[in-house]
């Protein structure tokens, strides 16, 4: 399970490197910061429920995130 946290941390970066030459700052600081916390997190060698209670808390930050964006920030068209 803990590989699994570095492959994350691995597409995390490679979408931040991208968002970072198309020009995009904050998304790229956005995903760099992920790539940091899966990478860290896929060496602490946690237990495997403790590696699924982090990326459910993950899901549930993110899609509330992403949500909350969508919704308020950008506007529903109407």
């Amino acid at each position: 399970m803990a590989r699994m946290f570095r492959v994350l941390g691995f597409f995390t970066l490679s979408i931040g490197l991208m968002a970072f030459a198309g020009n995009l700052i904050e998304m790229a600081l956005l995903f760099f910061m992920q790539t940091a916390f899966f990478m860290l997190f896929g060496y602490l060698k946690f237990t495997e429920k403790t590696y699924i209670m982090l990326f459910w808390g993950y899901m549930i930050v993110a899609f509330t995130g992403f949500s909350y964006w969508t919704v308020f920030q950008m506007g529903l068209p109407l």
